[in-house]
């Protein structure tokens, strides 16, 4: 039996973006250790490395063993208990966003069965070990935690398609090419027919994809994370507004102040004092 230990991490600022990991780490239970009953704000997936529990969502309940991995979606009523004479250890990262409903959609869980056991185990383990092993405050930090938790999501996308191939998940791959041109690109004066362009389809079937799996078009998502990443530069460097809005594709700055003002609620110029009156920064 593992000694009883508990590693973790939280982000202490959450923006609102397409993808954010709220908290993550590894932990070896107790026996009988336990959480809930209870509901989240946001998506959880643990991955039992070891020992054995039952995982309880909806009123049904499963009993679960290394291997083994399950979700918990934001508001669900769950409670998950350790064995008594085999606890279980396991690795968990938790992730919200407007990506993150969809994301979750193409993985393997299923809605009757919120459980799945990865073919692939040792990857899985790995990339879910690097999330906690990256986490920090830093740019780099959050970067590289973003990072594998994308990977994570990917290995079990592809699990999930080699079961059964959907519609939906091939749609999905146009938007996640779509989002590597726009973090690529975004600094320069790009539009939706550039996008679509670079992922082959047209610009009404860009549009489409776009709603259907971000809930939002592709012009505005362009515009949130042009925003986001302004939001980014105010923070870490001494750039004027004006060289800010060069850098995330917006030529003219009173349009960029008039757009950085109508999605987070306050101007550019007093961005900073904002979250410190929040008491975020």
């Amino acid at each position: 039996m593992n000694n009883p230990y508990k590693q973790s991490y939280k982000q202490e600022i959450v923006d609102n973006v397409s993808l954010t990991i709220f908290n993550c780490g590894l932990q070896s239970c107790t026996a009988g250790h336990q959480w809930g009953p209870g509901v989240r704000d946001h998506f959880l997936i643990h991955f039992v490395i070891s020992g054995k529990g039952k995982y309880t969502c909806n009123g049904k309940s499963y009993s679960l063993k290394a291997g083994d991995m399950f979700l918990i979606k934001p508001s669900q009523v769950v409670n998950y208990i350790a064995d008594e004479n085999d606890p279980w250890e396991y690795y968990w990262v938790g992730f919200n966003g407007t990506y993150a409903q969809k994301a979750v959609s193409n993985l393997p869980f299923k809605d009757n069965s919120p459980v799945y056991s990865p073919k692939d185990y040792e990857t899985c383990k790995e990339y879910l070990y690097q999330i906690y092993a990256n986490s920090g405050s830093t740019i780099s930090n959050s970067t590289a935690m973003l990072g594998y938790l994308y990977l994570f999501m990917a290995k079990l996308i592809e699990e999930g398609t080699m079961i059964s191939p959907v519609q939906t998940v091939a749609q999905s791959s146009y938007v996640i090419e779509a989002i590597k041109y726009i973090q690529f690109n975004y600094s320069s004066d790009i539009s939706v027919d550039d996008i679509a362009g670079a992922v082959g389809i047209s610009r009404s079937h860009l549009y489409r994809v776009f709603v259907s799996n971000l809930g939002q078009s592709p012009i505005d998502y362009l515009t949130e994370y042009r925003i986001n990443e302004a939001c980014e530069l105010i923070k870490n460097t001494n750039l004027s507004i004006s060289q800010i809005a060069v850098s995330v594709g917006f030529f003219d700055q009173f349009y960029f102040s008039r757009v950085f003002k109508k999605i987070k609620k306050t101007p550019p110029s007093k961005y900073l004092q904002t979250l410190e009156n929040k008491g975020e920064i």
